[in-house]
C-alpha cells in the first residue's frame, strides 16, 4: 500500500518553515512554531486526526504573529494535499462533533478538492496570554485553500476560550480522520465525475 506522506519547505523573507506529515501515522506530534499555544491546537490536531506532523517555523513573530500563522496554514495544507495525491480511494467526507468541558465545536469536511471555508466561534475573547486567536480564522483559510478542501467549522458555544478552541481543532482532527480515512470498496476517485 502507498504511503501517503509529504514534505514541504517554504521560505520567504517573513516566514521560513518546513513539515512533514504522515496521514497513516499514529498521532504523534513535533511541532515547533514560536507560539505555544499554536503548538498545542497543532498537537491536539496531529493526535486525534492520527496524523503524524512534524513542523518547525522561524518567522516575524517579534513584529506580528500574522504571517507565522499563516504560512503554516499554507504549508500543512499544501502537505495535505501533497500526501493525498489523486484522492482516489478516500471516503472523502467528515464530520464530527468534539466536546470540551462546556464546549462544543462541530466540523463537516469534504476532500472533494473545491476550497471553501465556513468558519463561525463563539467565544467573545480576543486573546490567549500573547495569541490573537482572530489567526485561527487566517489559519483555516490558509489550510482550506492549499488543502483543497470545503471546511465548516463552528464553535458552537464555550464559555472558557482554551476550551472553546481545543473542542473546535479536535472535531476538525475527527472530520479529517474520517474524510482522508481509505474506503475498501472505494477503488475509484469519490466523485460521479470522475475526478476531483
Amino acid at each position: 500500500m502507498k504511503k501517503r506522506t509529504a514534505e514541504i519547505r517554504r521560505e520567504t523573507r517573513e516566514t521560513k518553515i518546513s513539515i512533514k506529515l504522515n496521514l497513516d501515522g499514529e498521532g504523534t506530534a513535533q511541532i515547533n512554531s514560536g507560539m505555544p499555544f499554536l503548538d498545542h491546537m497543532l498537537t491536539l490536531l496531529a493526535r486525534h486526526s492520527l496524523c503524524d506532523i512534524s513542523l518547525k517555523a522561524q518567522g516575524d513573530l517579534a513584529v506580528d504573529f500574522h504571517h507565522t500563522v499563516e504560512d503554516i496554514g499554507l504549508c500543512l495544507g499544501a502537505a495535505l494535499n501533497k500526501a493525498l495525491g489523486t484522492r482516489r480511494g478516500i471516503r472523502r467526507y467528515g464530520f464530527a462533533y468534539a466536546p470540551m468541558d462546556e464546549a462544543l465545536s462541530r466540523a463537516a469536511v469534504d476532500m472533494g478538492g473545491r476550497p471553501f471555508l465556513v468558519y463561525r466561534v463563539a467565544s467573545k475573547r480576543r486573546k490567549i496570554l500573547e495569541f490573537d486567536l482572530g489567526l485561527i480564522a487566517e489559519f483555516m483559510q490558509a489550510f482550506c485553500v492549499q488543502g483543497k478542501l470545503n471546511l465548516h467549522l463552528d464553535q458552537l458555544y464555550g464559555h472558557e476560550p482554551h476550551h472553546a478552541y481545543e473542542s473546535m481543532f479536535k472535531a476538525l482532527a475527527l472530520a479529517l480522520r474520517a474524510a482522508v480515512a481509505r474506503d475498501s470498496k472505494e477503488k475509484n476517485i469519490p466523485s460521479s465525475k470522475g475526478r476531483l
